[in-house]
């Protein structure tokens, strides 16, 4: 095993069999439920949308803390207390995590930071291909793990496609009349990750079942993405008949393997069920 500890938040979506699998260490954000405050991937995803139904309000989510930080940087430095720690953090222009970890870095040695301008499945995908490479080289520097980790940002892409506008709406990002209109027409606003930010950029009309395969077919072109690994991220409520369509559409375009990953609280949030999110590397 290498002896850099990578560091990431649980807004990255990454499983707790990966985190084990690859040694990652999670940092908690977090979802508040009126006075309740809870970290995300701590509680079942469906809490969420109870509370949407029962309130017609969102929860709210927030970034790590410098004591969420605080706190695992000690666990860290106790247990391998020679070990580099690199911390690839969720974009830094969406949330405090990135800012909380400078806090938290103070007065410490041995912690690289390093924004991925990515999130949920785009983060994740960073972080793990980071980790298989630290796998396959476990006597890396820190700095050739730098290098490692800005190459895969600088190829990185990422978006996803809500199933409507009802929980963007509810949580203010979209208006009223945008989300009758999506409703109306059938249409699913492709959010893109760009320089960090979520962008709303090419719309699909039609049934997600179509939409999402369409959406896989144009981003594997557009952005010439490598053909080894495509990430997907879906929220609760996916229909079977959708993960189907996303399967024949990735094997059509060539694509070895597929990693799927349940997005947890944050990301669900945000989204709302039934979305479906893809990243991927360009060649």
């Amino acid at each position: 095993m290498s002896s850099i500890i990578l560091v990431a938040e649980t807004g990255s979506d990454i499983t707790k069999d990966l985190a084990n699998q690859y040694n990652i260490q999670m940092v908690p954000m977090h979802v508040s439920f009126d006075n309740e405050t809870l970290d995300d991937a701590a509680f079942p995803v469906q809490k969420i949308v109870d509370y949407y139904k029962e309130t017609g309000k969102l929860p709210k989510t927030s970034g790590s803390t410098p004591d969420d930080f605080i706190k695992k940087f000690d666990e860290i430095q106790a247990k391998w207390p020679d070990s580099p720690i690199l911390y690839l953090a969720y974009s830094a222009v969406t949330t405090c995590s990135y800012q909380s970890a400078v806090i938290a870095a103070e007065g410490r040695k041995n912690i690289t930071i390093m924004d991925t301008a990515q999130v949920s499945v785009g983060q994740a995908a960073v972080v793990i291909e980071t980790a298989k490479f630290l796998k396959g080289k476990p006597d890396a520097t820190i700095e050739e793990a730098v290098e490692k980790v800005n190459e895969l940002i600088a190829k990185a892409n990422m978006c996803f496609l809500p199933d409507n506008l009802e929980f963007l709406r509810a949580g203010g990002r979209v208006s009223n009349v945008a989300f009758l209109g999506s409703r109306i027409l059938g249409i699913h606003p492709c959010i893109e990750i760009l320089e960090g930010k979520l962008v709303a950029t090419k719309k699909y009309r039609g049934k997600m079942v179509k939409v999402a395969a369409k959406l896989i077919k144009d981003y594997a072109v557009n952005y010439n993405l490598r053909k080894d690994c495509l990430w997907i991220v879906y929220t609760i409520g996916l229909s079977e008949e959708v993960k189907e369509s996303v399967k024949e559409a990735a094997k059509e375009c060539g694509f070895k393997e597929m990693m799927w990953i349940q997005a947890a609280g944050v990301i669900t949030t945000h989204g709302g069920p039934a979305a479906f999110g893809l990243a991927g590397f360009s060649e």
